[in-house]
């Protein structure tokens, strides 16, 4: 299982940082061969696998509907679900987001647009909290479109970093 888990995640970050998009024959396949391993393995982790794949759907699907996260990044992060299952998603989500900060922040200082992203970022904050009456609705994206990061980088840091050391959430 760590090898096919390895392979989804290599190739994922190798797609998303040179096409930024995940294919979807990488993270379905990943779903599907997470889940064959775990019915081969024991039968009963498979709905383990499930649930971890529906949680990563679940915390993907307002991340998608923002604008914040692609749908490969999504599909990924279901994929990694059925890897990690319920007890490992949560911190790997954790994980995922401080790797996905730091590469933002790394990148937009590195492009001299962390200002420009600040601003985005009060202004989506300020839209959601008041419900829309207030700031506007945008993107994180960057003025010509393209995002921080490909953040399929971040999700498989966090979720490798997970795997590894085992480390879940109380």
């Amino acid at each position: 299982m760590e090898l096919v888990f390895a392979f989804v995640l290599s190739f994922a970050v190798i797609y998303d940082v040179r096409e930024r998009k995940i294919p979807n024959a990488l993270t379905v396949g990943g779903l599907c061969a997470a889940l064959c391993l775990r019915l081969a393995m024991d039968p009963a982790s498979i709905w383990v696998g499930v649930l971890g794949a529906g949680l990563g759907l679940l915390v993907a699907l307002p991340l998608f509907a923002l604008g914040a996260f692609g749908a490969g990044d999504g599909k990924l992060l279901m994929a990694v679900g059925a890897f990690l299952g319920l007890d490992g998603l949560p911190a790997a989500i954790l994980a995922t987001g401080l790797f996905g900060g730091l590469l933002s922040l790394l990148s937009l200082w590195r492009r001299g647009n962390l200002l420009s992203a600040v601003r985005r970022v009060r202004d989506l904050a300020a839209y959601l909290f008041t419900l829309g009456r207030a700031g506007q609705r945008r993107t994180l994206e960057g003025p010509s479109g393209e995002s921080a990061i490909p953040y399929g980088v971040a999700i498989a840091a966090g979720s490798a970093l997970i795997w590894v050391t085992g480390i879940t959430l109380p």
